[in-house]
């Protein structure tokens, strides 16, 4: 059974999101996002995806706004967000929480993905609901190799502020090994 990963949250309720069903059944929404492009493109599958693309799908949200571009950011597949990009699905589209496929992608470390996205002209300045940046999500998952790239592209990020006055410095925990470096980087 598929799980909507639909948030970044950890501890997340999905039942706000989907119904999960209990053993081997599924609800409604839970086939839905199953047979849906969201599924095709977390788990990149590409004849699937133009499948969907061709029947008019392109621009469908899950219950929480996410399109499938987020989901194949997040989970890292360069040629699904490649070709979502190439049939014209926004690079800057956000969810209900005001998250874009650019926080997706740096929240995970998937430093190819965020290369892609910024070519592709996302908006590297964006914050999210919370007030929450990709450098301030790629610093709180301790990504180096992300962070390096949104300060040489984007300085001004090091110093912006959520809504709880946290800086992406302050996010850096020292249970990864690159923190000593991030905290470098993110003060220079």
């Amino acid at each position: 059974m598929t799980e909507a990963p639909c948030s970044e949250r950890s501890g997340h309720d999905h039942t706000k999101c989907s119904s999960k069903g209990v053993g081997a059944t599924q609800s409604l929404s839970e086939l839905d996002f199953d047979r849906g492009i969201w599924s095709a493109a977390m788990n990149n599958e590409l004849d699937r995806l133009k499948m969907l693309i061709a029947k008019g799908h392109l621009y469908d949200r899950d219950s929480c706004g996410y399109t499938a571009l987020h989901y194949a950011a997040r989970s890292g597949h360069r040629d699904a967000c490649h070709l979502l990009l190439a049939h014209g699905l926004g690079v800057d589209e956000v969810t209900n929480g005001g998250v874009s496929a650019l926080h997706r992608a740096a929240m995970m470390g998937r430093y190819a993905i965020l290369e892609l996205l910024l070519e592709s002209s996302a908006n590297g300045l964006h914050m999210d609901n919370d007030g929450r940046t990709a450098l301030h999500r790629a610093a709180e998952g301790g990504h180096l190799q992300c962070c390096q790239l949104l300060v040489r592209l984007y300085p001004a990020l090091r110093h912006m502020q959520d809504v709880r006055n946290q800086k992406p410095i302050d996010l850096v925990r020292d249970r990864h090994s690159e923190s000593d470096r991030l905290r470098k980087l993110l003060t220079e």
